[in-house]
């Protein structure tokens, strides 16, 4: 398998007679004035101790916060106009070195490495960002791993060479594509254990799940999509394009996006009724997608290409095509769209796009064959 005024001798900062550390000058001399302001305040009515002050401690505190930010990283309101959480993890599976990589995904900053089981290759957060789950392909087995410590709670034995492990929107119960096998297996998350095994098509790849609980399989050797009902009956299968594999959906579900990598397309497909409504062109060949969370936007990798492509999910057409690493795979945004994650397997690197400039920001390591990709709150 093949994401950088100076406040002067203010005295309400320096108070005449009082000793200030050389420090506190130079942070804030540092710092923009049109950040800092909103923060060095003073309440006439609160009265302080004799030898406190709340506002030097508040600026200084401001100004380290200020000075040790990289300039490329989000500002506090910026991630609170896009819904962005407070904390954000990116989890990357390296299918050659048996791990997990984690980065910051505020910082744009590696975090460390985690073990895993042998050929890690798709793998998805909780709802809740609580838990990481891998699909480890040559161990035959899902990696429950805490997205706080980074290490695996659980280990579950599935099917054979399970390629993606994907939590249903209620997180309640985790489903498995077990290419080598032709199924599915289906994990209850509360007692880590497989409840049920149902077949789905020919060499199942990519998972995606949408609110009412049914799950899609891309089924990479049949040419087609199963869907699987929460009842674990499969309700329909579609017919897609060639060689079908990353597939990702809309937040409300209505819509499913599968990378035709043999066909050069992507297919979408109406959930309602289960039928492909239009083919997009998709470079060469397309592996991961993601959709944009407001739907207006499909971010695929071009695999053959080594590019980034965007498309308009209401014309069809490309908007940008982005250079990135050597083998594209995986596509993750960040929770506000703002910032695209994308694996590069052949590089061993992790490439960071600004979705509104369509301008790469950095690059970052990774370990041996990065394939699969997820981005969870925590």
């Amino acid at each position: 398998m093949g994401v950088r005024a100076v406040l002067g001798c203010d005295p309400l900062l320096f108070p005449p007679g009082r000793r200030v550390s050389p420090v506190l000058p130079r942070l804030l001399a540092a710092a923009p004035t049109n950040r800092l302001r909103p923060l060095v305040t003073v309440s006439p009515a609160r009265r302080h101790r004799p030898g406190s002050s709340p506002t030097i401690l508040a600026a200084l505190t401001a100004a380290l916060a200020l000075a040790a930010s990289p300039a490329t990283a989000e500002t506090s309101s910026e991630r609170a106009g896009s819904g962005w959480p407070v904390r954000v993890t990116v989890f990357v599976a390296n299918s050659g070195s048996g791990t997990l990589s984690a980065y910051d995904a505020q910082l744009e900053r590696l975090l460390g490495d985690s073990t895993v089981g042998s050929g890690p290759t798709g793998l998805s957060s909780a709802p809740d960002g609580n838990t990481v789950f891998t699909a480890n392909s040559r161990s035959n087995t899902v990696s429950f791993v805490d997205t706080t410590t980074r290490q695996v709670t659980a280990t579950v034995p599935v099917g054979v060479r399970p390629f993606a492990a994907v939590p249903s929107r209620d997180g309640t119960r985790v489903l498995t594509a077990d290419y080598g096998s032709d199924t599915a297996a289906i994990i209850d998350v509360a007692s880590s254990r497989v409840t049920a095994t149902v077949s789905v098509g020919a060499l199942p790849h990519t998972i995606a799940t949408i609110p009412n609980g049914t799950a899609y399989f891309t089924n990479h050797g049949a040419g087609t999509v199963t869907a699987l009902g929460p009842d674990n009956r499969v309700s329909a299968t579609i017919p897609v394009g060639t060689f079908p594999t990353g597939i990702s959906a809309t937040a409300r579900g209505d819509s499913l996006y599968v990378s035709n990598t043999g066909s050069g397309n992507v297919s979408v497909i109406d959930t309602a009724t289960n039928k492909v409504s239009a083919v997009i062109p998709a470079g060469t060949a397309p592996l991961g997608n993601a959709v944009s969370p407001e739907g207006k936007h499909l971010y695929i990798a071009d695999s053959a290409a080594n590019t980034l492509l965007i498309a308009n999910t209401q014309t069809g057409t490309t908007t940008a095509r982005i250079p990135v690493g050597a083998g594209p795979q995986g596509v993750a945004l960040s929770p506000g769209g703002q910032r695209a994650w994308v694996t590069n397997e052949a590089s061993d690197t992790v490439s960071v796009i600004d979705t509104t400039t369509a301008l790469v920001r950095t690059t970052l390591p990774t370990g041996d064959q990065p394939e699969g990709i997820t981005i969870t709150p925590r």
